[in-house]
Protein backbone atom coordinates (compact mmCIF):
# COMPACT_ATOMS: atom_id res chain seq x y z
CA UNK A 1 0.00 0.00 0.00
CA UNK A 2 2.73 2.40 1.04
CA UNK A 3 4.83 1.77 -2.54
CA UNK A 4 1.38 2.29 -4.39
CA UNK A 5 1.23 5.53 -2.59
CA UNK A 6 4.53 6.63 -3.37
CA UNK A 7 4.02 5.47 -6.69
CA UNK A 8 1.17 7.72 -7.27
CA UNK A 9 2.39 11.23 -5.34
CA UNK A 10 5.57 10.59 -7.30
CA UNK A 11 2.82 10.57 -10.91
CA UNK A 12 1.65 13.78 -9.54
CA UNK A 13 4.94 15.59 -9.10
CA UNK A 14 6.21 14.87 -12.34
CA UNK A 15 2.82 16.26 -13.43
CA UNK A 16 3.14 19.51 -11.82
CA UNK A 17 6.56 19.77 -12.76
CA UNK A 18 5.97 18.98 -16.09
CA UNK A 19 3.22 21.91 -16.11
CA UNK A 20 -0.27 21.69 -16.40
CA UNK A 21 -2.70 19.77 -18.48
CA UNK A 22 -3.84 20.62 -22.09
CA UNK A 23 -7.06 20.91 -20.67
CA UNK A 24 -6.08 23.54 -18.15
CA UNK A 25 -3.66 25.09 -20.43
CA UNK A 26 -6.73 25.47 -22.86
CA UNK A 27 -8.59 27.20 -20.54
CA UNK A 28 -5.94 29.65 -19.41
CA UNK A 29 -5.37 30.38 -23.45
CA UNK A 30 -9.15 30.89 -23.50
CA UNK A 31 -9.05 33.58 -20.36
CA UNK A 32 -6.05 35.17 -22.29
CA UNK A 33 -7.98 35.61 -25.42
CA UNK A 34 -11.55 36.59 -23.98
CA UNK A 35 -11.89 40.56 -24.81
CA UNK A 36 -13.13 43.04 -23.06
CA UNK A 37 -16.70 44.64 -22.39
CA UNK A 38 -17.01 48.31 -23.57
CA UNK A 39 -20.27 50.41 -23.20
CA UNK A 40 -21.06 53.75 -24.05
CA UNK A 41 -24.69 55.36 -22.41
CA UNK A 42 -26.60 58.29 -24.19
CA UNK A 43 -29.34 59.95 -22.82
CA UNK A 44 -29.65 62.58 -25.24
CA UNK A 45 -32.16 65.31 -24.27
CA UNK A 46 -32.04 67.49 -21.55
CA UNK A 47 -34.78 69.35 -18.81
CA UNK A 48 -36.44 68.04 -15.50
CA UNK A 49 -39.65 67.92 -18.00
CA UNK A 50 -37.34 64.67 -20.03
CA UNK A 51 -35.96 63.74 -15.95
CA UNK A 52 -36.24 59.80 -17.21
CA UNK A 53 -33.86 59.59 -19.89
CA UNK A 54 -31.10 60.26 -17.94
CA UNK A 55 -32.59 58.07 -14.59
CA UNK A 56 -32.53 55.17 -17.11
CA UNK A 57 -28.85 55.71 -18.33
CA UNK A 58 -27.29 56.45 -14.62
CA UNK A 59 -29.74 53.16 -13.94
CA UNK A 60 -27.34 51.61 -16.70
CA UNK A 61 -24.41 52.79 -15.34
CA UNK A 62 -25.18 50.87 -11.91
CA UNK A 63 -26.24 47.65 -13.85
CA UNK A 64 -22.94 47.71 -15.55
CA UNK A 65 -20.61 49.02 -12.41
CA UNK A 66 -22.61 46.22 -10.29
CA UNK A 67 -21.68 43.70 -12.45
CA UNK A 68 -17.56 44.27 -12.62
CA UNK A 69 -17.77 46.67 -15.57
CA UNK A 70 -14.46 49.03 -14.93
CA UNK A 71 -15.44 52.62 -15.58
CA UNK A 72 -12.59 53.41 -17.59
CA UNK A 73 -14.49 50.98 -20.43
CA UNK A 74 -17.67 53.20 -19.70
CA UNK A 75 -18.30 56.34 -21.29
CA UNK A 76 -21.37 58.48 -20.27
CA UNK A 77 -22.79 61.19 -22.34
CA UNK A 78 -25.59 62.77 -20.42
CA UNK A 79 -26.55 66.75 -20.39
CA UNK A 80 -26.42 66.44 -16.35
CA UNK A 81 -29.11 69.23 -15.42
CA UNK A 82 -31.20 66.75 -12.97
CA UNK A 83 -29.10 65.72 -10.37
CA UNK A 84 -28.94 69.36 -8.92
CA UNK A 85 -31.74 71.21 -11.22
CA UNK A 86 -33.31 73.79 -8.80
CA UNK A 87 -36.87 71.22 -9.37
CA UNK A 88 -34.90 68.88 -7.74
CA UNK A 89 -36.33 68.63 -4.12
CA UNK A 90 -33.09 66.49 -2.98
CA UNK A 91 -30.06 67.55 -4.52
CA UNK A 92 -27.80 65.07 -5.82
CA UNK A 93 -30.69 62.51 -5.87
CA UNK A 94 -31.69 60.75 -9.11
CA UNK A 95 -34.39 57.94 -9.15
CA UNK A 96 -35.40 55.22 -11.73
CA UNK A 97 -38.68 53.79 -9.99
CA UNK A 98 -40.87 54.61 -7.50
CA UNK A 99 -39.57 55.06 -3.84
CA UNK A 100 -36.22 53.51 -5.60
CA UNK A 101 -32.51 53.90 -4.42
CA UNK A 102 -30.26 56.55 -5.73
CA UNK A 103 -28.31 56.07 -9.30
CA UNK A 104 -26.73 59.18 -9.62
CA UNK A 105 -23.53 58.03 -7.23
CA UNK A 106 -20.33 57.05 -9.16
CA UNK A 107 -21.95 57.92 -12.68
CA UNK A 108 -18.97 58.90 -14.67
CA UNK A 109 -19.31 62.80 -15.93
CA UNK A 110 -17.63 61.73 -19.43
CA UNK A 111 -19.64 64.38 -21.66
CA UNK A 112 -22.06 66.81 -20.35
CA UNK A 113 -23.94 70.19 -21.50
CA UNK A 114 -22.86 71.35 -24.92
CA UNK A 115 -20.41 68.00 -25.24
CA UNK A 116 -23.98 65.80 -25.56
CA UNK A 117 -24.08 65.90 -29.93
CA UNK A 118 -24.53 63.62 -32.55
CA UNK A 119 -20.85 64.20 -33.84
CA UNK A 120 -19.10 63.02 -30.39
CA UNK A 121 -21.53 60.31 -29.86
CA UNK A 122 -20.09 59.12 -33.87
CA UNK A 123 -16.50 60.01 -32.75
CA UNK A 124 -16.85 58.37 -29.17
CA UNK A 125 -18.37 55.51 -30.49
CA UNK A 126 -15.95 55.07 -33.59
CA UNK A 127 -13.03 55.23 -30.71
CA UNK A 128 -11.97 58.98 -32.57
CA UNK A 129 -9.65 61.44 -30.41
CA UNK A 130 -11.97 63.86 -29.12
CA UNK A 131 -9.34 66.50 -28.87
CA UNK A 132 -9.87 67.81 -25.52
CA UNK A 133 -13.42 67.40 -25.63
CA UNK A 134 -15.02 65.95 -22.34
CA UNK A 135 -13.18 63.43 -20.50
CA UNK A 136 -11.59 62.55 -23.85
CA UNK A 137 -12.25 58.62 -22.96
CA UNK A 138 -14.04 56.65 -26.00
CA UNK A 139 -14.94 53.20 -27.11
CA UNK A 140 -10.95 51.88 -27.37
CA UNK A 141 -12.58 48.60 -28.50
CA UNK A 142 -10.47 45.68 -30.74
CA UNK A 143 -11.49 42.68 -32.90
CA UNK A 144 -11.68 40.29 -29.60
CA UNK A 145 -14.39 43.40 -27.45
CA UNK A 146 -17.79 43.42 -26.58
CA UNK A 147 -19.70 46.56 -27.29
CA UNK A 148 -23.06 47.85 -25.37
CA UNK A 149 -24.32 50.75 -26.51
CA UNK A 150 -27.69 51.84 -24.76
CA UNK A 151 -29.27 55.66 -26.14
CA UNK A 152 -32.41 56.81 -24.41
CA UNK A 153 -34.21 60.08 -25.73
CA UNK A 154 -36.59 60.98 -28.43
CA UNK A 155 -36.92 60.16 -31.76
CA UNK A 156 -38.98 59.72 -34.68
CA UNK A 157 -38.67 58.18 -38.26
CA UNK A 158 -34.91 57.65 -39.54
CA UNK A 159 -33.60 59.83 -36.50
CA UNK A 160 -32.94 60.13 -32.76
CA UNK A 161 -32.67 63.50 -30.78
CA UNK A 162 -29.85 65.10 -28.63
CA UNK A 163 -30.45 68.44 -27.38
CA UNK A 164 -29.46 70.51 -30.28
CA UNK A 165 -29.11 68.67 -33.08
CA UNK A 166 -30.38 65.33 -34.40
CA UNK A 167 -28.60 62.14 -35.65
CA UNK A 168 -30.08 59.99 -38.69
CA UNK A 169 -30.37 55.98 -38.99
CA UNK A 170 -28.01 56.53 -41.63
CA UNK A 171 -25.09 57.93 -40.03
CA UNK A 172 -25.77 55.31 -37.10
CA UNK A 173 -25.67 52.60 -39.57
CA UNK A 174 -22.19 53.93 -41.29
CA UNK A 175 -20.16 53.87 -37.77
CA UNK A 176 -21.40 50.85 -36.88
CA UNK A 177 -20.09 49.86 -40.31
CA UNK A 178 -17.19 51.53 -40.25
CA UNK A 179 -16.65 49.97 -36.90
CA UNK A 180 -17.22 46.31 -38.03
CA UNK A 181 -14.35 46.83 -41.08
CA UNK A 182 -12.09 48.09 -38.54
CA UNK A 183 -12.14 45.31 -36.43
CA UNK A 184 -13.22 47.18 -33.98
CA UNK A 185 -15.32 44.89 -31.82
CA UNK A 186 -16.26 41.15 -31.54
CA UNK A 187 -20.00 41.79 -31.14
CA UNK A 188 -22.25 44.14 -30.53
CA UNK A 189 -25.11 44.78 -28.59
CA UNK A 190 -27.48 48.20 -29.53
CA UNK A 191 -30.33 48.96 -26.85
CA UNK A 192 -32.09 52.00 -27.80
CA UNK A 193 -35.37 53.66 -25.92
CA UNK A 194 -36.60 56.25 -28.53
CA UNK A 195 -39.97 56.81 -30.44
CA UNK A 196 -40.25 55.41 -33.79
CA UNK A 197 -36.86 53.63 -32.58
CA UNK A 198 -37.25 50.53 -34.64
CA UNK A 199 -36.83 52.72 -37.91
CA UNK A 200 -33.31 53.28 -37.27
CA UNK A 201 -32.46 49.74 -37.92
CA UNK A 202 -34.79 48.32 -39.78
CA UNK A 203 -33.75 47.31 -43.42
CA UNK A 204 -30.83 49.28 -42.58
CA UNK A 205 -29.00 47.05 -40.09
CA UNK A 206 -26.58 43.98 -42.25
CA UNK A 207 -27.80 40.64 -40.37
CA UNK A 208 -23.81 39.81 -41.11
CA UNK A 209 -21.63 41.99 -38.90
CA UNK A 210 -21.95 40.15 -35.42
CA UNK A 211 -24.41 43.34 -34.75
CA UNK A 212 -27.79 42.48 -32.55
CA UNK A 213 -30.54 45.53 -31.41
CA UNK A 214 -33.16 45.87 -29.82
CA UNK A 215 -35.53 48.91 -29.75
CA UNK A 216 -38.74 50.10 -27.31
CA UNK A 217 -40.80 50.51 -30.59
CA UNK A 218 -41.61 49.62 -34.07
CA UNK A 219 -40.83 51.85 -36.89
CA UNK A 220 -44.16 53.40 -36.61
CA UNK A 221 -44.79 53.73 -33.10
CA UNK A 222 -44.45 55.95 -29.81
CA UNK A 223 -42.50 54.56 -26.87
CA UNK A 224 -43.74 55.37 -23.33
CA UNK A 225 -43.02 57.60 -19.98
CA UNK A 226 -43.28 55.38 -16.69
CA UNK A 227 -43.34 55.46 -13.20
CA UNK A 228 -45.27 59.06 -12.13
CA UNK A 229 -44.10 60.34 -9.30
CA UNK A 230 -46.07 62.36 -7.20
CA UNK A 231 -43.57 64.25 -5.37
CA UNK A 232 -40.89 64.84 -8.16
CA UNK A 233 -44.13 65.49 -10.75
CA UNK A 234 -41.88 64.00 -13.35
CA UNK A 235 -41.62 60.81 -15.06
CA UNK A 236 -38.70 58.48 -13.62
CA UNK A 237 -38.30 56.06 -16.19
CA UNK A 238 -39.26 54.82 -19.70
CA UNK A 239 -41.02 51.44 -20.17
CA UNK A 240 -38.58 49.14 -22.09
CA UNK A 241 -35.86 50.79 -19.98
CA UNK A 242 -36.83 49.85 -16.59
CA UNK A 243 -38.16 46.24 -18.15
CA UNK A 244 -34.62 45.78 -19.19
CA UNK A 245 -32.91 46.83 -16.30
CA UNK A 246 -35.16 45.58 -13.56
CA UNK A 247 -34.86 42.54 -14.97
CA UNK A 248 -31.00 42.80 -14.61
CA UNK A 249 -31.66 43.76 -11.37
CA UNK A 250 -33.63 40.81 -10.50
CA UNK A 251 -32.03 37.76 -12.41
CA UNK A 252 -28.68 39.11 -12.92
CA UNK A 253 -26.66 38.67 -16.10
CA UNK A 254 -26.12 35.06 -16.70
CA UNK A 255 -29.64 34.73 -18.83
CA UNK A 256 -29.22 34.99 -22.70
CA UNK A 257 -30.39 38.24 -24.73
CA UNK A 258 -33.18 35.56 -26.01
CA UNK A 259 -34.26 34.98 -22.77
CA UNK A 260 -34.35 38.85 -21.89
CA UNK A 261 -35.72 40.22 -24.89
CA UNK A 262 -39.01 37.67 -24.87
CA UNK A 263 -39.06 39.17 -21.11
CA UNK A 264 -38.89 42.85 -22.01
CA UNK A 265 -41.38 42.16 -24.89
CA UNK A 266 -43.78 40.45 -22.82
CA UNK A 267 -44.08 43.41 -20.50
CA UNK A 268 -43.56 46.18 -22.33
CA UNK A 269 -46.95 46.13 -23.49
CA UNK A 270 -47.59 49.98 -24.59
CA UNK A 271 -45.25 49.22 -27.76
CA UNK A 272 -44.20 46.94 -29.69
CA UNK A 273 -40.53 45.54 -28.52
CA UNK A 274 -38.50 44.59 -32.02
CA UNK A 275 -35.28 43.16 -32.54
CA UNK A 276 -32.61 43.50 -35.79
CA UNK A 277 -29.46 42.68 -37.21
CA UNK A 278 -27.64 39.39 -36.44
CA UNK A 279 -30.34 37.56 -34.38
CA UNK A 280 -27.96 34.16 -33.90
CA UNK A 281 -26.20 36.50 -31.52
CA UNK A 282 -29.39 36.30 -29.07
CA UNK A 283 -28.06 33.01 -27.96
CA UNK A 284 -24.98 35.19 -26.20
CA UNK A 285 -25.83 35.08 -22.55
CA UNK A 286 -25.84 38.79 -21.13
CA UNK A 287 -22.70 38.79 -18.82
CA UNK A 288 -21.01 39.28 -22.40
CA UNK A 289 -21.49 42.62 -22.98
CA UNK A 290 -23.01 43.77 -19.00
CA UNK A 291 -20.50 42.01 -16.70
CA UNK A 292 -20.28 38.49 -15.22
CA UNK A 293 -19.42 39.42 -11.61
CA UNK A 294 -21.89 37.42 -9.21
CA UNK A 295 -23.10 40.19 -7.32
CA UNK A 296 -26.67 38.94 -6.76
CA UNK A 297 -29.34 41.65 -6.54
CA UNK A 298 -27.50 44.95 -7.30
CA UNK A 299 -26.36 46.54 -4.08
CA UNK A 300 -28.23 49.54 -4.86
CA UNK A 301 -31.29 48.34 -5.77
CA UNK A 302 -33.60 45.85 -3.45
CA UNK A 303 -35.03 42.94 -6.11
CA UNK A 304 -38.99 43.75 -6.60
CA UNK A 305 -41.90 42.25 -9.31
CA UNK A 306 -42.34 44.16 -12.36
CA UNK A 307 -46.31 44.34 -13.23
CA UNK A 308 -47.29 43.11 -16.38
CA UNK A 309 -48.58 46.64 -17.25
CA UNK A 310 -47.85 49.61 -16.28
CA UNK A 311 -50.77 52.07 -15.53
CA UNK A 312 -49.37 55.36 -15.23
CA UNK A 313 -47.54 54.95 -19.01
CA UNK A 314 -47.96 57.68 -21.14
CA UNK A 315 -46.61 58.14 -25.06
CA UNK A 316 -43.34 60.05 -24.57
CA UNK A 317 -44.92 62.77 -26.92
CA UNK A 318 -47.75 63.19 -24.25
CA UNK A 319 -45.87 63.70 -21.59
CA UNK A 320 -45.66 67.18 -20.92
CA UNK A 321 -49.38 67.29 -20.62
CA UNK A 322 -49.64 64.54 -18.34
CA UNK A 323 -47.27 66.69 -15.99
CA UNK A 324 -49.11 69.71 -16.43
CA UNK A 325 -52.17 68.64 -16.01
CA UNK A 326 -51.19 66.30 -12.51
CA UNK A 327 -49.86 69.19 -11.33
CA UNK A 328 -53.39 71.35 -12.21
CA UNK A 329 -55.05 68.90 -9.89
CA UNK A 330 -52.52 68.66 -7.32
CA UNK A 331 -52.19 72.01 -6.32
CA UNK A 332 -54.54 73.22 -3.73
CA UNK A 333 -52.81 77.34 -4.33
CA UNK A 334 -55.33 78.61 -6.84
CA UNK A 335 -52.24 80.96 -7.97
CA UNK A 336 -50.52 77.91 -9.12
CA UNK A 337 -53.08 76.49 -10.83
CA UNK A 338 -53.45 79.12 -12.79
CA UNK A 339 -49.99 79.10 -13.70
CA UNK A 340 -50.06 75.60 -14.58
CA UNK A 341 -53.21 75.90 -16.84
CA UNK A 342 -52.01 79.17 -18.74
CA UNK A 343 -48.84 76.44 -19.51
CA UNK A 344 -50.77 73.58 -20.78
CA UNK A 345 -52.41 76.21 -22.57
CA UNK A 346 -49.29 77.40 -24.34
CA UNK A 347 -47.84 74.25 -24.83
CA UNK A 348 -51.38 73.11 -26.31
CA UNK A 349 -51.42 76.43 -28.77
CA UNK A 350 -47.45 75.53 -29.62
CA UNK A 351 -49.02 71.46 -31.17
CA UNK A 352 -51.47 73.58 -32.65
CA UNK A 353 -48.87 75.81 -34.18
CA UNK A 354 -46.50 72.44 -35.23
CA UNK A 355 -49.63 70.68 -36.96
CA UNK A 356 -50.89 74.06 -39.27
CA UNK A 357 -47.24 74.72 -40.06
CA UNK A 358 -46.45 71.43 -40.90
CA UNK A 359 -49.93 71.59 -42.63
CA UNK A 360 -48.84 74.45 -44.66
CA UNK A 361 -45.46 73.09 -45.64
CA UNK A 362 -46.95 70.05 -47.46
CA UNK A 363 -49.84 72.18 -48.97
CA UNK A 364 -46.98 74.24 -50.63
CA UNK A 365 -45.37 71.07 -52.42
CA UNK A 366 -47.90 68.71 -53.40
CA UNK A 367 -50.90 68.48 -55.21
CA UNK A 368 -54.54 68.98 -53.17
CA UNK A 369 -55.22 65.43 -53.52
CA UNK A 370 -51.96 64.05 -52.16
CA UNK A 371 -52.13 66.28 -48.88
CA UNK A 372 -54.18 64.14 -46.63
CA UNK A 373 -51.81 60.89 -47.77
CA UNK A 374 -48.83 62.70 -46.78
CA UNK A 375 -49.78 64.00 -43.46
CA UNK A 376 -51.67 60.83 -42.15
CA UNK A 377 -49.33 57.84 -44.02
CA UNK A 378 -46.86 56.01 -41.58
CA UNK A 379 -43.22 57.12 -43.03
CA UNK A 380 -40.38 54.88 -43.96
CA UNK A 381 -37.16 56.99 -44.79
CA UNK A 382 -35.13 55.87 -47.55
CA UNK A 383 -34.07 59.02 -48.91
CA UNK A 384 -31.47 60.01 -45.77
CA UNK A 385 -29.97 62.63 -47.78
CA UNK A 386 -33.27 64.70 -47.91
CA UNK A 387 -34.26 64.06 -44.94
CA UNK A 388 -31.38 65.22 -42.94
CA UNK A 389 -31.38 68.44 -44.77
CA UNK A 390 -34.89 69.00 -44.56
CA UNK A 391 -35.50 68.21 -40.65
CA UNK A 392 -32.35 70.40 -40.01
CA UNK A 393 -34.01 73.18 -41.73
CA UNK A 394 -37.36 72.48 -40.04
CA UNK A 395 -35.35 72.69 -36.90
CA UNK A 396 -33.49 75.54 -37.36
CA UNK A 397 -36.26 77.53 -39.00
CA UNK A 398 -39.54 76.79 -37.53
CA UNK A 399 -39.29 74.54 -34.39
CA UNK A 400 -36.12 73.29 -32.51
CA UNK A 401 -36.50 69.39 -32.49
CA UNK A 402 -34.37 68.63 -29.49
CA UNK A 403 -36.48 71.04 -27.56
CA UNK A 404 -40.13 70.74 -29.06
CA UNK A 405 -40.33 67.60 -28.50
CA UNK A 406 -43.82 67.33 -29.94
CA UNK A 407 -42.11 68.57 -33.66
CA UNK A 408 -40.67 65.49 -33.82
CA UNK A 409 -44.35 63.99 -34.10
CA UNK A 410 -44.83 65.71 -37.09
CA UNK A 411 -41.12 64.63 -38.88
CA UNK A 412 -42.54 62.00 -40.65
CA UNK A 413 -44.59 64.63 -42.95
CA UNK A 414 -41.45 66.11 -43.92
CA UNK A 415 -40.24 62.13 -44.60
CA UNK A 416 -43.06 61.54 -46.89
CA UNK A 417 -42.17 64.18 -48.40
CA UNK A 418 -38.74 63.44 -49.58
CA UNK A 419 -40.41 59.56 -50.55
CA UNK A 420 -42.83 61.18 -52.83
CA UNK A 421 -39.73 62.46 -54.65
CA UNK A 422 -40.29 66.16 -54.05
CA UNK A 423 -36.54 67.98 -54.33
CA UNK A 424 -34.97 68.91 -50.97
CA UNK A 425 -34.84 72.23 -52.21
CA UNK A 426 -37.92 72.87 -53.01
CA UNK A 427 -39.06 71.37 -49.40
CA UNK A 428 -36.72 73.82 -47.81
CA UNK A 429 -38.39 76.79 -49.48
CA UNK A 430 -41.69 75.74 -48.68
CA UNK A 431 -40.11 75.51 -44.86
CA UNK A 432 -38.62 79.13 -45.04
CA UNK A 433 -42.18 80.52 -46.47
CA UNK A 434 -44.05 78.55 -43.60
CA UNK A 435 -41.76 79.63 -40.98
Amino acid sequence: MKAALCVVLLALACSCRAGPSAELRGMLAEKEEAGSIWALLVAGSNSWMNYRHQADICHAYQVLHAHGVPDDHIVVMMYDDIAHNEENPNPGVIINHLKGPNVYPGVPHDYTKEAVTPENFLKILTGENMNGTGSGKTIQSGPDDYVFVYFADHGAPGIVAFPDKMLSAKKWNEAITKMHQENRYKQMVVYVEACESGSMFDKLLSDNINVYVTTASNPHESSYACYMDDSLETYLGDCYSVNWMEDVDNLGTTQTLKAQYKKVKRETTTSHVEQYGDLSLDSEELEMFMGSKNSGPAGYSEPQPVPQARSDAVPSGDVPISILTHKIFKTPNEWEKREYEQKLLQELQLRESVRQTVKTIVESVVEPEAVDGILHKPASPVDFDCLEAVVDRFSSACFPIGKVDYALRHVYALVNLCEAGIPSDKIMQSINSAC
